[in-house]
């Protein structure tokens, strides 16, 4: 047996003996392995050879590149790694990683899905939304899963559906409703704003599986969709229709449950001519189970609420009456936490403007003060530490549309509360003395004396200052939508997909941007892009999240670290690189670690 052939071999079937050197396992070709599996399935489904699609598909769901890539992305990359399921069990070390990928790829025919545990998130107004957690293994066979299904129904999704699909955010459903309603001439004023009550919990299975149609791994999400769900204080409940919020292939099956609403909508599209590709006489966008229908009268609003709801309804879902609304454009709508309406001016044609929306904006000014009022009795760097992460954040995800005056309010808003902070915790000092220990020109690269910072130079041996980001020094930037019905599985837009990523750059800091333009966004160690992760982050959380990991230099979803020591093709100037890659280099040129032996495979 050559070494390609032995090469293939061990794609399928994994490593002989069941060991796993998780340290040493070169990440870049499975990625690579798994990514051409997707666009030979996204291909043949565009070419609707359905034969080849299940075969492709059979070789994606054995396929041991595509276990190990699903097992690194749930224990090494998603945000809720550290979230158990009702064993108790997580992976957080190489040995505890490799030991689930070997146990995950020998139960690939053969799991029985267990039930998830009910948790609660606390939503907007004071209400809660139902997670259900999957254990750890229930979790990467979804992975596995979704990797093998999701190329089919790229293939077959809306143009305008952004919701939780790769390459796809909330931004774009932002950018397509601009893009729609824009313009004195627009005709589409009037909004049929939806949502749909409890959407994932309602989702009929049988609708559901028969949309699946032959996919080899069917039976496999049936047995997730009736695994039922264990709550403490209630016990066992089994699940009739519905899939759990929380799961990795839920988001997925709840667009292919709704795949089809821009035909139900009425929704057609000019095939020639210059307009063609447009939509006519209305157009419907979706993000998940919220969705925005530009109709050009009331009267075709009112019947095309009346065809959804008995599109909706086979499929065990219904409108909340509370948040869906009919509204001309004048009035404004809320969508995705942003307001889109169109302002008079006279006589002039009316302009449309996109700002976030008021209940945003209440939000994180309630936030803000409750974080400051929760860090009395911390010191400055503390409380800097703190509100970073939420400020740049939230003005990441808003910095696309009009929020220039917004930014600037909320920098006021900030200021008082940090003042108000310092004069509470330096009672006996004057005004004067808590402006100037506190208030200063401590942004070096802005003419702004009253930027909050600190020094310390226990925490810095240099002595710099760490001062508090505001609003306002994130750039208003107008987000570039994402071209027609393209997607990253498509083959024949792989030109498309890299020059969108040299375009869209982060938000990041000066240090850091500077770092990823001279590696050209590269990852020294493996090639890879270093900020481009197949989802973006789609709410200010995430965007919280992914900065609050820049500022402890790793990014959750890719992991960056500032590596710059010996052992790298660099010598030593300091680079962006992902954790995993500068933690095998470390393996390599240390002491080789011993392989995991997964338990019960010795």
């Amino acid at each position: 047996m050559n070494r390609r052939d032995k090469l293939d071999t061990i794609a399928v079937n994994g490593p002989e003996g069941g060991v796993v050197e998780w340290d040493f396992v070169d990440w870049r070709a499975h990625e690579q392995n798994v990514i051409r599996l997707r666009r030979r399935i996204f291909k043949a489904t565009r070419e609707q050879d359905w034969a080849k699609v299940g075969s492709l598909q059979k070789l994606m769901l054995g396929s041991w590149s595509n276990t190990l890539v699903s097992v690194r992305q749930v224990t090494q990359r998603n945000t809720g790694r550290r979230t158990a399921g009702l064993d108790g069990e997580v992976a957080l070390a190489s040995l505890q990683r490799a030991d689930i990928a070997v146990r995950v790829h020998r139960s690939r025919a053969s799991w029985d899905p267990m039930p998830v545990r009910r948790v609660y998130i606390p939503k907007a107004g004071g209400k809660q939304r139902p997670l259900g957690i999957p254990v750890l293994m229930d979790r990467c066979h979804q992975a596995r899963v979704r990797n093998a299904l999701e190329p089919e129904w790229e293939a077959r999704f809306e143009a305008r559906s952004y919701g939780f699909r790769p390459g796809r955010g909330c931004a774009d459903a932002i950018g397509s409703l601009y893009s729609i309603l824009r313009g004195p001439g627009a005709q589409r004023v009037w909004i049929l704003d939806a949502d749909l009550s409890a959407a994932f919990d309602r989702i009929d299975h049988d609708r559901l599986l028969d949309a699946l149609g032959d996919f080899p791994a069917r039976g496999m999400i049936a047995g997730w969709l009736k695994a039922g769900v264990f709550e403490p204080g209630k016990g066992f409940a089994p699940t009739e229709e519905g899939t759990p919020q929380g799961g990795v292939i839920s988001p997925l099956l709840m667009n292919v449950a709704l795949h089809g609403l821009e035909e139900a909508a009425g929704v057609c599209y000019r095939q020639t001519g210059v307009n063609a590709g447009t939509a006519v006489p209305g157009t419907l966008v979706r993000y998940a189970d919220d969705m925005v229908v530009c109709c050009v009268s009331r009267r075709q609003a009112d019947d095309v609420k009346e065809r959804l709801a008995h599109w909706l309804a086979p499929r065990g879902l219904v409108f909340n009456e509370d948040k869906t609304r009919i509204a001309h454009l004048e009035e404004g709508f809320n969508f995705l936490g942003f307001n889109l309406r169109r302002y008079r001016r006279g006589k002039r044609p009316g302009k449309l403007l996109i700002t976030p929306s008021q209940d945003a904006v209440r939000r994180i000014r309630r936030r803000l003060a409750e974080e400051i009022r929760g860090m009395r009795g911390s010191n400055a760097m503390a409380l800097i530490a703190r509100l970073n992460p939420i400020i740049r954040g939230w003005a990441a995800y808003y910095r696309g549309v009009v929020s220039s005056k917004v930014f600037a309010a909320l920098d006021s808003h900030v200021w008082w509360l940090t003042y108000r902070w310092a004069c509470r915790a330096h009672p006996n000092k004057s005004k004067k003395w808590v402006v100037r220990r506190y208030f200063g020109r401590f942004n070096r690269f802005r003419n702004d004396r009253w930027v909050f910072g600190a020094r310390d130079r226990v925490l810095n041996d240099r002595g710099d200052i760490a001062f508090l980001t505001k609003f306002s020094w994130t750039k208003i930037v107008r987000h570039r939508l994402v071209a027609g019905r393209a997607s990253k599985d498509d083959p024949d837009l792989s030109q498309y997909w890299a020059a969108r990523r040299r375009k869209m750059m982060a938000p990041l800091d000066s240090y850091n941007l500077r770092l990823l333009v001279e590696q050209d966004g590269r990852c020294p160690l493996c090639g890879e892009h270093v900020l481009t992760p197949d989802q973006p982050p789609q709410s200010p959380h995430e965007w919280e999240r992914w900065w609050l990991s820049i500022i402890k230099r790793a990014i959750a979803a890719d992991y960056l670290t500032h590596h710059g020591r010996g052992g790298g093709p660099d010598g030593n100037r300091t680079r962006l690189v992902h954790t995993s890659c500068h933690r095998s280099l470390r393996a390599r040129h240390g002491t080789r670690p011993e392989p995991a032996t997964p338990s019960g495979l010795a």
